[in-house]
C-alpha cells in the first residue's frame, strides 16, 4: 500500500503524464525492479487505493445489522462509507476526486479503475449471497445465536485523515473480502438475479462517485457522493430482491 500512496501523491502533485514508475519507486523507497515485481505499469500502482475504497463499502454491507434486507444493507453501507467523517475524511475525498478525474482522462488509468469496479461488483454479489445464506441459517436454527456467531466484527478500522480514501486495505480478489471466520458455507453459485442486483447497485455507486468527482461540489450535502448514490439506488426500489417478502 505504501507504493500506492506514493504513486497517488505524485499523480496528484505533478500529474500522471509527468510521473514515471522510477519516480514512484524512489518516493516509496524501493528499487525500480521491485516496483515492476508488483505492478506492470505506473497506472496499476494506484489500483490498491481504488480497490480499498470498494472494500470498505463491501465490508460495511457484510457488517450491516442482520435484520436489514439486502437493499437496506447496501444503503446502510453507502451512508457509512461515502460520507466524510464516517469512514473517510473530507481531505481524503479530495484525493478521490483527483484520482477519479485522472482515470477519466487517461485510458490506461481508466482501465485500472474499470477492472477494480468489475472485481468489486462480483465481490458485492458474493457478499449479498452470504447475507442471504446467514439469514437462511438464522431462520432455520433460531434468530439468536447463529446470526451472532456468523456476524463479522464489522468494517475495517477508520481511515487516517492524512491518507487517500480507502488506504486501510486492498481488494486483491473477489474472495479477499470474505471473512475468514465466517461459519456459513460459501454458496456454490451466485444466482443471476443477485449478480444483476450487485451490478446495478455497484453502477449506482460508481456513477455517483464519478459524477461528484467531475464537479467542484463538497463531499457532503445534497451533491455529495453519498447523497448521489442514495438517489441512484432508488432505481432498485422495485427490484425483486431474493429473500425479500413479496
Amino acid at each position: 500500500m505504501e507504493i500506492a500512496r506514493a504513486a497517488a501523491a505524485l499523480f496528484v502533485r505533478q500529474g500522471l503524464r509527468a510521473t514515471r514508475a522510477e519516480d514512484i519507486a524512489q518516493a516509496a523507497g524501493i528499487a525500480p525492479r521491485t516496483f515492476y515485481r508488483y505492478f506492470a505499469s505506473k497506472e496499476e500502482a494506484v489500483a490498491p487505493l481504488y480497490a480499498a475504497g470498494a472494500e470498505l463499502c463491501i465490508q460495511a454491507v457484510r457488517g450491516a445489522p442482520a435484520g436489514l434486507s439486502l437493499p437496506e444493507a447496501i444503503r446502510h453501507a453507502v451512508e457509512h462509507t461515502l460520507s466524510p467523517g464516517m469512514r473517510v475524511s473530507a481531505a481524503s475525498w479530495e484525493w478521490v476526486r483527483t484520482l477519479i478525474r485522472l482515470a477519466d482522462a487517461s485510458p490506461a488509468l481508466g482501465k485500472v479503475w474499470a477492472e477494480v469496479c468489475r472485481t468489486s461488483e462480483y465481490a458485492l454479489a458474493e457478499t449479498l449471497a452470504e447475507r442471504l445464506s446467514r439469514a437462511g441459517a438464522s431462520g432455520a436454527m433460531g434468530a439468536t445465536g447463529v446470526a451472532e456467531a456468523a456476524e463479522p466484527a464489522g468494517a475495517a478500522g477508520p481511515v487516517d485523515a492524512a491518507e487517500p480514501a480507502g488506504a486501510a486495505g486492498s481488494l486483491r480478489s473477489a474472495g479477499a473480502v470474505r471473512s475468514a471466520g465466517d461459519n456459513v458455507a460459501r454458496p456454490a453459485a451466485i444466482p443471476p438475479q443477485l449478480r444483476l442486483a450487485a451490478a446495478v447497485a455497484g453502477a449506482a455507486i460508481r456513477v455517483a462517485v464519478e459524477s461528484w468527482a467531475a464537479t467542484t461540489s463538497a463531499p457532503t450535502g445534497p451533491d455529495g457522493p453519498a447523497a448521489l448514490a442514495l438517489r441512484n439506488l432508488t432505481a432498485l426500489q422495485n427490484y425483486a430482491w431474493p429473500g425479500n417478502p413479496a
